[in-house]
C-alpha cells in the first residue's frame, strides 16, 4: 500500500472576512459530532473581519478539539467560522488522487483521534494546527477503492438524513396538537393531579439500579462513585414514576426531568424529587410531553429562585399549567409522542453506526478486511 505525506496532497486557506462582507448568519461552529453548528454564544455587535471564510470543498477543525473529531467537511453553500478554526482543502495534486470523502472518513476515526491525543502529549494546551496535519504519513489506496467506500457511506448517510426528516414530521405532527390542545382548553394546575412519593429503598435494590439524570430528560447510569456508600437513604423510582433534580443554577438552563417508562424499579439520590400522576386523570406519558418542550424548560428557569443556588421547587412544578383533556385523548396524543421518541432513539443509534462504520470502511479500502 503506497503511503505518502498528506501535505503534499491539501492546502491551507486563512482567507477572512475582512470587508465585513457576509454576516452573523452565516457564523456556524464544528460539533464533535463532524457537523456544522449554530453558534452557542451571543454573536451580537461580534467583530466579524476575523471570521475565516469557508466555501463547499473545504475541511474545517478546532485545532484544540480535533482528538474530540471536530472536523467537517462543507457540502452546502459558504460559511463563516471563528479565525481559531483551520481551513483546508484538496489541492491540484490532491484532488486528482483523493476523494475528499475518504478524506473525511480517514480524519473521523477514533483510530486518528488517538494518534492526535498521542502526538500532543506533553503541550499546555494541544493544539494539532496544520503543520502537524500536514506532516502525517497517510496509507492511500486506489481512488476507485477510495471511492467505493464513499458510496457505502454515503448510502447509509443518505438513510439517515431520510429517516430523521420523517422524525421532525412526526415531531411537527406532535407540537401541531399540543398547541391545538393549548388554544382549544384552559391550562390547569397539575398540582392536584401529581403526588410526591418518598420511598427509602425499602426493596433493598442494588447499586446496579441507581440512577442518575441527564438534561436531555432521560435516566442514565449513574456517574457518581459509589464505593462503601450507604443505599438505604435513597429514594425508590418505581415505574411510571416521574424524577427531578430542583437545583437548575448549573445545567445550561434546562431541567433535569425524567420518567420511568420502564418495568424496572431504581434508586435515585436522596435530594431528587420522586413523583407520580393521578392516572385516571392526567396520563404520565402526556404529562412528560410537556416537561420535553423548550418552553417548559424557560419557564422553570424564570420560576427558579435563590442567589448562588437558584431552585425550582415542588410548589412551582404545582403551579405549571398545561391543558388536561380527557384521558383517551391525553392517549391519542402521548402515542405519537412515544413514537417520535422511539424513531428518536434508532435515529441516535444510526448515528452512531454511521461513526463506527468508518475505519471498517477506512480498513476495506486499504485492502485490510
Amino acid at each position: 500500500m503506497r503511503k505518502v505525506r498528506l501535505g503534499d496532497y491539501i492546502e491551507q486557506s486563512t482567507k477572512n472576512n475582512r470587508q465585513e462582507q457576509y454576516g452573523t448568519d452565516l457564523i456556524v461552529g464544528v460539533n464533535s459530532k463532524g457537523e456544522f453548528s449554530e453558534p452557542k454564544g451571543n454573536v451580537t455587535g461580534v467583530n466579524l473581519k476575523p471570521y475565516k471564510i469557508v466555501q463547499h470543498g473545504d475541511f474545517v477543525y478546532n485545532p484544540s478539539r480535533l482528538d474530540l473529531g471536530s472536523i467537517a467537511y462543507r457540502e452546502a453553500g459558504l460559511c463563516i467560522v471563528s479565525h481559531l478554526y483551520i481551513i483546508f482543502r484538496l489541492n491540484a495534486m490532491g484532488k486528482e488522487h483523493i476523494d475528499p470523502l475518504y478524506l473525511l472518513l480517514y480524519l473521523r476515526r477514533t483510530e486518528f483521534r488517538r494518534e492526535v491525543t498521542f502526538r500532543n502529549f506533553g503541550s499546555q494546551r494541544p493544539e494539532f494546527n496544520f503543520y502537524d496535519l500536514s506532516a502525517l504519513i497517510i496509507p492511500l489506496p486506489p481512488l476507485a477503492k477510495q471511492r467505493q467506500a464513499v458510496a457505502v457511506y454515503q448510502g447509509l448517510k443518505d438513510n439517515l438524513a431520510a429517516y430523521e426528516q420523517g422524525l421532525e414530521d412526526l415531531k411537527l405532527t406532535c407540537d401541531g396538537f399540543i398547541d391545538q390542545l393549548r388554544h382549544d382548553l384552559p391550562g390547569k394546575r397539575i398540582g392536584p393531579y401529581i403526588q410526591a412519593s418518598d420511598v427509602r429503598n425499602v426493596h433493598q435494590l442494588e447499586v446496579s439500579q441507581v440512577r442518575g439524570i441527564s438534561t436531555n430528560k432521560t435516566l442514565i447510569e449513574t456517574k457518581a462513585n459509589m464505593d462503601g456508600v450507604s443505599l438505604s437513604n435513597y429514594k425508590e423510582l418505581a415505574p411510571c414514576q416521574f424524577v427531578y433534580v430542583a437545583d437548575t443554577s448549573r445545567r445550561g438552563d434546562k431541567v433535569a426531568i425524567a420518567y420511568n417508562d420502564s418495568d424496572e424499579p431504581y434508586l435515585v439520590s436522596s435530594i431528587y424529587t420522586v413523583f407520580s400522576t393521578d392516572k385516571a386523570v392526567l396520563l404520565p406519558e402526556y404529562l412528560m410531553m410537556f416537561f420535553h418542550r423548550a418552553e417548559f424548560d424557560r419557564y422553570a428557569r424564570f420560576h427558579s429562585w435563590g442567589s448562588a443556588r437558584e431552585t425550582f421547587d415542588w410548589q412551582e412544578l404545582c403551579d405549571v399549567r398545561i391543558p388536561v383533556p380527557e384521558v383517551k385523548v391525553q392517549r391519542a396524543v402521548a402515542d405519537i409522542y412515544k413514537c417520535y421518541i422511539e424513531r428518536q432513539r434508532i435515529a441516535a443509534e444510526l448515528r452512531q453506526q454511521l461513526q463506527d462504520i468508518c475505519p471498517v470502511l477506512v480498513r476495506g479500502a486499504l485492502g485490510e478486511v
